[in-house]
């Protein structure tokens, strides 16, 4: 008689919990890197700022993604989460999409 394969713990609550913790994480980093920007305010500094949000949040985002681990899967997610919604309810301005910006 053969035994079952041992359980593997759950592990969505740190998943959850971390993802929250990664946008709350993301919040306060683009409030620090856009206050650097806005305090320089050239359109080039902007633009740099830009990207620099971008791939902090989805480079850091999709690396933590590779590492395969529940914390690192909900940091993860968490850094893209905050992005885009910090994206949507600022229409671009605090992440560096709106047009606008650079007029």
């Amino acid at each position: 008689m053969s035994m079952p394969p041992p359980q593997q713990p759950r592990s969505t609550g740190v998943v959850v919990g971390l993802a929250a913790l990664g946008v709350f994480a993301y919040v306060v980093f683009n409030v620090v890197v856009g206050f650097i920007a806005v305090s320089l305010a050239t359109p080039a500094v902007l633009g740099v700022a830009a990207g620099f949000l971008f791939l902090g949040a989805i480079g850091g985002g999709v690396g933590l993604l590779l590492v395969r681990t529940p914390w690192a899967k909900g940091l993860g997610l968490g850094l893209m989460i905050g992005w885009a919604l910090v994206s949507i309810v600022s229409a671009g301005w605090c992440t560096g999409l709106n047009p606008g910006l650079y007029a």
